[in-house]
């Protein structure tokens, strides 16, 4: 990536509601302090969300809600702060991992999963 290691880097966030970052990530996302969802965001912000969840931290079945720590790092980039996007990307790379192995899946070639 040609990208320093340095910037903010938030870990072992959990998606609790008494976090203190969710006011700040309300409010960097749909102007409010009180949750909204994907449909309030604005078009930017979609499109910011789609790119981060397809191509930087693909998120793999489950819930379509990002989670907090997913979240933080897109209220990185909207506020324009420099955020450790190399460490995000091998955090996210070794947790996947880690969740396949514990999950007794195997990858193979094209990307199709076996259990």
């Amino acid at each position: 990536m040609r990208r320093a290691f340095e910037g903010n880097f938030k870990d072992g966030l959990d998606n609790n509601k008494q976090s203190p970052w969710n006011d700040t990530i309300n409010e960097t996302m749909f102007n409010s302090k009180k949750k909204g969802s994907y449909i309030n965001l604005s078009m930017e912000k979609r499109k910011m969300l789609k790119i981060q969840n397809e191509n930087l931290l693909p998120k793999g079945g489950g819930s379509d809600q990002p989670s907090l720590e997913h979240r933080v790092f897109l209220h990185f980039f909207i506020k324009k702060e420099k955020a450790n996007v190399p460490k995000y990307i091998f955090k996210h790379m070794s947790k996947t991992l880690r969740e396949s192995q514990l999950n007794n899946k195997t990858w193979i070639p094209y990307g199709r999963l076996i259990s």
